[in-house]
């Protein structure tokens, strides 16, 4: 499978494969496309195995498009539209280790309710700390 042209959407880049299928990732998995202008955007090369942005410094592969989870979990996309939270600092809060927490974001690893409920807790005393700091 091969991108043969591309296009964005607000939170997606779609890709037409070579047989004409239209596939679709997040952007949010991709910090400089997200936040990039469209003249960015546009300033790319295909090659043989993916997608270039010399100017933006980013690659995409073609397998990327076919990944099982195009779109990030609630705790993922949390992170990745975050980026100012520290997910190592939420982990030691929480007691559980860095690669732990990172396989949620990335969603290799799904954590159960109770464990969501804890980082969540976390995340809102966070925020509350941080409604409380005075200058």
């Amino acid at each position: 499978m091969k991108i043969v042209k591309i296009k964005f959407d607000t939170a997606h880049i779609i890709g037409t494969t070579d047989d004409g299928r239209e596939l679709r990732q997040s952007l949010l998995y991709y910090p400089r496309l997200y936040h990039a202008t469209p003249e960015q955007r546009n300033q790319y090369t295909i090659n043989a195995f993916g997608i270039r942005w010399d100017n933006l410094d980013e690659d995409m592969s073609f397998d990327s498009f076919e990944y099982d989870n195009p779109e990030p979990t609630s705790l993922s996309r949390f992170f990745l539209m975050h980026d100012e939270i520290n997910a190592s600092a939420v982990a030691r809060k929480a007691g559980i280790s860095q690669s732990l927490l990172a396989q949620y974001v990335k969603g290799t690893k799904n954590p159960s309710a109770e464990r969501k409920a804890q980082l969540l807790t976390i995340i809102h005393n966070i925020g509350r700390n941080l409604q409380q700091t005075k200058f």
